[in-house]
């Protein structure tokens, strides 16, 4: 997937699949939760580990759901590229080390019990099992077909679960700190990134008369 051809209006789609993907990676090391203080502004990174003081339970895993998904799609998108090329490899480990970016501290594997953190490591594992699964997927519209519905479904996960966690959590924050608590810039690059790449899938599910035949996916 994600091939160029030489044509203008496939670059331009490649350069809005590349600036969805990295505005989802941005994010996470961006502010979700603008609290008060330096101490309350809390990246998407920060904030799955936070909240687990406010009884909110397994649900903050969803707070760890943008690297896994963004590593998932990095993933599918090289099905169907040349296993022979060290570049293919190369970004499907890079899809790797983005999910790791969910994986749980040593101190908590050890010490808290397996509900705060197997499904993180669960996460982490699909992405390592679709990275080398990908390899055997064959090329063909029939194959970039089914993998681009998946993508647009994971797309939609990466925007409206972690959404939904934080406005599940928000108001509990707010009673806390006896103030409103807004939304910060990374939860809104998280959510704009994996709008452009379902919009990328999508232009491919769902092509125009207009749509020319050289593709980005």
């Amino acid at each position: 997937m994600a091939r160029l051809t030489g044509n203008r209006p496939s670059e331009v789609w490649l350069y809005v699949l590349l600036v969805g993907l990295t505005a989802v990676l941005v994010g996470y090391f961006s502010v979700w939760l603008p609290g008060p203080s330096a101490g309350l502004r809390l990246i998407g990174f920060e904030l799955g580990e936070w909240i687990k003081f406010l009884g909110v339970g397994s649900a903050r895993d969803l707070f760890y759901l943008p690297p896994i998904l963004l590593g998932l799609i990095m993933a599918l998108l090289s099905a169907g590229w040349d296993n022979r090329s060290w570049k293919t490899w190369a970004f499907r480990g890079l899809a790797v080390l983005v999910s790791l970016l969910a994986f749980p501290a040593v101190a908590a594997i050890t010490s808290e019990p397996q509900s705060e953190w197997l499904a993180r490591l669960i996460g982490i594992a699909l992405v390592v099992v679709v990275a080398v699964g990908v390899a055997f997927v064959p090329a063909g519209a029939t194959s970039r077909r089914w993998v681009g519905w998946i993508i647009l479904v994971l797309c939609l996960l990466g925007i409206i679960l972690p959404l939904w966690q934080y406005f599940t959590v928000r108001p509990i924050v707010a009673d806390i700190l006896r103030r409103p608590i807004g939304v910060g810039l990374g939860l809104w690059l998280n959510s704009i990134g994996f709008f452009l790449v379902g919009l990328v899938v999508a232009r491919q599910l769902f092509p125009g008369r207009e749509n020319n035949p050289a593709t980005v996916l």
